[in-house]
C-alpha cells in the first residue's frame, strides 16, 4: 500500500507479489510538530522517509530508488480544517484532508475549493501541492498551484512558513518552490488556499467539431479571447468513439473503423447570472468556429462518470488487456506536431512490441498561450506488460521532449519522469534544486530518488 500508486505498472507488480520494499515503519502523525518528531528520529537514524498522502501516483512517486528500511510518512490523521476566513475567502487545511472531505467541510459553510482531478475520490490537499495538481474545472478555478497563497513544511532541520499575503514582492516566492516538490524538500503540514463560494448552477454540454484540429482551434480561441467556461475539453477522434458508450466501439476502433468528428464539453459554474451570460456568448463563439451543439446530455454523461476510467482498469487487466496514460503540454502553435510525434511513438513502440495500440487523446486544460495533451492507450498485455509499456513510455517522453512540450503538466516528476525533468530542467536548474535540497534536507533522507536523482 505504502510503495505503490496507481499505475497500471503499480497494479501488475502487486497483482505478481512484487511486495519486498515495503516500509520497515509506518508513522501515524497527527500534527505539525509529531512530523517534526519523526523527521528528526528519522535523521539521527538515517532512515529514509516516504511522505503518503492517497496513494494516486502515476509517476512512482512513492517507490523510494534507495534500497535498504525506510519509514513510510501516513498523512490520513491530519486531516482537518484548521481555519476558514469567509472575508478574505482563504481556508486553511490539512495535507492528510481526501479532496471530498475537504469539499463537505467547506461546503458546510458555503465555500467550495474547485479542485475536481479524476483522483478526486482519493487524492489528499497535500498531494495536490506537492505535484502541482491540475483538476478537471481549472478553466474556471485554476490549477491546484494557483489556488495555494501559503504552505507550511516540516525538515529535518526545522519548519518553512510562507503566504503573509496573496502577493508579495518580498524576494523570490518560496511558496513556488515549495509547490511541485514531491516531498522531496519536506513534508507539507498545512496548505492555505482561496475558495469560492459554492455555485448556484452547473450545467454542461457537448459539442460536435468536424475535426480535433477544428474543436482545438475553438477551444483557443475560448482561452484567448473568452468567456472561459468553467470546464472546457476535447476528445480526438478515436476518444470520441469510445467515449459515445457504443458497445462495440473499442471493437470497431482497433479494427480501425475510421471515427468521424470530435466531442468537446463546457461546463459553467457560478451564479444564474454570470453562467448565463457565459454560457451564451461562449456558444455563439463555438458555433462562429464550426461547432454543432449536442445539448446537455453528453454534458451530464461526462459529469456523472468524471472520475470512473481508472477503475475500468482492473476489468481490463482481468481480460489481459493494458490500459495506461500520460500527459504533456505545450504552446498552441506546437499542439498539431506534439499530438502527431506522441501518437506516432506509442503506435509504432507497442506495435513493434507485438501488441498494436488504441492510442487516444484528449485536451482537459487551456490557457491563453497553450493547451495540456492526455494521451490514454489501450493494447493487449503481451508477454511482458511493463516491459512492453516502458519502452513505449520511453518513445513518447522522447518524441514529447522533441516536439517542445514539457514531461509532465500535472502528474509530476517520480521516478518515472526524473531522467527527462533532468533534460528539461537543465544542470544548472539541477544543481540550484539540489543545493536547496541539501539546505533542507542534508542527510538527504525525504523521499530519495523523487524529482532528483541520487546524489
Amino acid at each position: 500500500r505504502h510503495t505503490r500508486g496507481k499505475s497500471t505498472p503499480d497494479l501488475l507488480r502487486i497483482r505478481d507479489g512484487e511486495v519486498d520494499d515495503i516500509p520497515a515503519a509506518v508513522a501515524l502523525p497527527a500534527t505539525h510538530d509529531d512530523v517534526l518528531a519523526v523527521l528528526r528520529a528519522c535523521a539521527e537514524h538515517g532512515l529514509p522517509v516516504v511522505p503518503f498522502g492517497g496513494g494516486t501516483s502515476v509517476v512512482g512517486g512513492l517507490a523510494p530508488a534507495r534500497r535498504g528500511p525506510f519509514v513510510a510518512l501516513d498523512l490520513r490523521r491530519m486531516d482537518q480544517l484548521l481555519a476558514l476566513d469567509p472575508i478574505s475567502r482563504t481556508a486553511t487545511l490539512q495535507p492528510g484532508l481526501r479532496a471530498p472531505q475537504a469539499e463537505a467541510l467547506l461546503a458546510e459553510q458555503g465555500f467550495t475549493l474547485g479542485h475536481f482531478p479524476q483522483s478526486y475520490e482519493w487524492a489528499t490537499i497535500g498531494g495536490f501541492a506537492a505535484t502541482r495538481s491540475s483538476g478537471q474545472a481549472s478553466a474556471g478555478y485554476g490549477r491546484f498551484d494557483e489556488m495555494v497563497l501559503g504552505l507550511t513544511l516540516a525538515t529535518p532541520d526545522g519548519t518553512l512558513d510562507t503566504g503573509r499575503a496573496p502577493r508579495s514582492a518580498a524576494g523570490p516566492d518560496l511558496r513556488q518552490l515549495l509547490l511541485g516538490s514531491e516531498g522531496a524538500f519536506g513534508v507539507i503540514t498545512s496548505v492555505t488556499v482561496r475558495i469560492r463560494p459554492v455555485p448556484e448552477t452547473r450545467v454542461y454540454e457537448g459539442w460536435r467539431f468536424g475535426s480535433f484540429e477544428e474543436g482545438a482551434a475553438a477551444l483557443r480561441r475560448l482561452a484567448q479571447d473568452g468567456p472561459r467556461p468553467t470546464v472546457l475539453r476535447l476528445s480526438d477522434e478515436t476518444e470520441t468513439l469510445i467515449g459515445l458508450a457504443q458497445p462495440d466501439a473499442i471493437g470497431a476502433a482497433a479494427a480501425g473503423q475510421q471515427p468521424t468528428g470530435c466531442m468537446a464539453i463546457a461546463g459553467y459554474e457560478g451564479t444564474d447570472e454570470d453562467t448565463s451570460y457565459r454560457r451564451e456568448r461562449a456558444r455563439a463563439v463555438l458555433r462562429a468556429c464550426g461547432g454543432t451543439p449536442l445539448g446537455e446530455e453528453p454534458g451530464q454523461r461526462w459529469a456523472h462518470g468524471r472520475y470512473s476510467a481508472p477503475y475500468l482498469r482492473d476489468s481490463l487487466l482481468d481480460a489481459g488487456a493494458f490500459a495506461e496514460t500520460l500527459e504533456t503540454a505545450t504552446f498552441w502553435s506546437r499542439v498539431p506536431e506534439l499530438y502527431a510525434s506522441v501518437r506516432d511513438a506509442l503506435t509504432t513502440t507497442l506495435t513493434e512490441s507485438g501488441t498494436p495500440p488504441l492510442v487516444m487523446c484528449h485536451i482537459s486544460h487551456v490557457y491563453e498561450n497553450g493547451a495540456s495533451l492526455y494521451f490514454t492507450v489501450v493494447s493487449a498485455q503481451g508477454d511482458d506488460a511493463v516491459a512492453h509499456w516502458e519502452k513505449a513510455k520511453h518513445a513518447a517522453n522522447e518524441a514529447i521532449l522533441t516536439a517542445g512540450g514539457t514531461i509532465t503538466h500535472h502528474h509530476g516528476v517520480g521516478t518515472d519522469h526524473r531522467d527527462w525533468y533532468v533534460r528539461e530542467a537543465g544542470p544548472l536548474g539541477i544543481e540550484a534544486l539540489r543545493a536547496v535540497k541539501r539546505r533542507l534536507d542534508p542527510a538527504g533522507l525525504l523521499n530519495p530518488g523523487v524529482l532528483l536523482p541520487l546524489d
